[in-house]
């Protein structure tokens, strides 16, 4: 539908002369060494000309959408081999994969996060999610081609005016009901942005977006639940890649009050997402939203408590937190990896001191969401 064209991800129409696009882009071979060449290339200037030829010969036949997620699917399985000691899951056996959902879950990796998530349930017999996505992450050409080739969406923050973002946000409420309707599930985190503290909480005004396009009912947030099944979806990491950056960027806002991101930031940030270290991994599907919710702050707190119960505790977490001094009665009952805790320690050594404590609070308060929600047993 043309209402939708600014913001929908690509058709299967539209793929290979958008993949055309892509292959021809100088950044693709930047950004694809990391990716797709032995680490002795990457950084080199050959590197970037054999990633870019590699991908070039790999995209050549792809013509359709399901095509470029099946490429991606391809990646993914190398990916977590190499970057994930343990991928576990629980509570997908429930959901039908003859259905579809509103999948909302916490938000911790720009592209992994949902990028799991689709993995997953495309093993287990699922269609894969079509994936919001700030329009701050649609500023590079490449890395908006690459993401709206995989399936995403553009939620547009960035307009201003009071009726420009009314607009706006009732025209995305409107495409992820269309979505639904056509049977297609969503993707969409709880809150703008990653929760880069590790606080874990989901923002009313993304609610009162999503219900925006149920105003046909008496109750928008009611017409919500009854007609999208609202899963939440809890993902925890061992080991953030990104954690380093995140706790310069906090110490920066809390001592200047501002933080100006540089150009390719994001696309560095998905990269070092993508193929940084993770440790162990934990998807965690909810059930299917139930509750007699009237209002947005009614529907976070229900969205929350689910969210936060589903959180794994990792010996990461235990650790952060007993180093800040909070108490730990709730031991994850997991064995420390040594391959973890070397990294954890690394990475922790090469923080700045005054920067530590943001780095320490990221996973420590994966512990203090269920200690504040009385989640855990003191």
């Amino acid at each position: 539908m043309q209402e939708y064209d600014a913001i929908r991800p690509y058709d299967d129409h539209e793929v290979p002369s958008v993949i055309e696009r892509v292959v021809n882009n100088p950044e693709l071979g930047r950004a694809a060494v990391k990716l797709v060449m032995p680490k002795s290339l990457q950084g080199t200037a050959v590197g970037e000309w054999a990633a870019g030829m590699l991908l070039k010969l790999k995209t050549r036949k792809l013509q359709t959408v399901n095509d470029c997620q099946l490429i991606i699917a391809e990646y993914f399985e190398r990916l977590i081999a190499d970057t994930i000691t343990e991928l576990t899951v629980s509570g997908l056996d429930k959901l039908d994969p003859a259905a579809h959902y509103l999948f909302m879950s916490n938000h911790r990796d720009i592209v992994m996060d949902s990028g799991l998530l689709n993995f997953l349930i495309h093993t287990a017999g699922h269609e894969t999610c079509r994936i919001a996505a700030g329009d701050n992450l649609m500023d590079n050409r490449l890395a908006a081609d690459l993401m709206r080739l995989n399936k995403s969406f553009v939620v547009e923050r960035s307009v201003s005016g009071v009726r420009a973002a009314l607009m706006a946000y009732t025209r995305t409420s409107s495409y992820i009901r269309h979505s639904l309707d056509e049977g297609v599930s969503i993707w969409i985190a709880q809150r703008q942005g990653r929760a880069k503290d590790g606080w874990d909480r989901t923002d009313p005004a993304l609610l009162k977006m999503l219900a925006l396009a149920y105003k046909d009912h008496d109750n928008a947030i009611v017409g919500l639940l009854a007609h999208a099944k609202l899963v939440p979806v809890s993902i925890s990491y061992e080991i953030d890649p990104c954690a380093l950056r995140k706790a310069h960027e906090l110490s920066v806002l809390a001592v200047t009050g501002e933080y100006d991101k540089a150009d390719e930031e994001d696309l560095e940030n998905i990269i070092l997402g993508i193929v940084g270290f993770k440790g162990r991994v934990h998807l965690h599907f909810g059930d299917v939203v139930k509750a007699s919710c009237t209002t947005a702050e009614e529907l976070a707190a229900v969205i929350d408590l689910a969210i936060v119960d589903g959180l794994r505790i990792y010996p990461t977490h235990e650790a952060a937190a007993i180093t800040l001094g909070d108490k730990v009665n709730a031991p994850s009952g997991l064995a420390p990896l040594p391959k973890v805790l070397d990294e954890f320690n690394a990475v922790l050594e090469a923080c700045p001191t005054l920067e530590r404590e943001y780095l320490l609070s990221q996973y420590a308060n994966v512990l203090r969401n269920k200690q504040d929600l009385n989640l855990v047993t003191d």
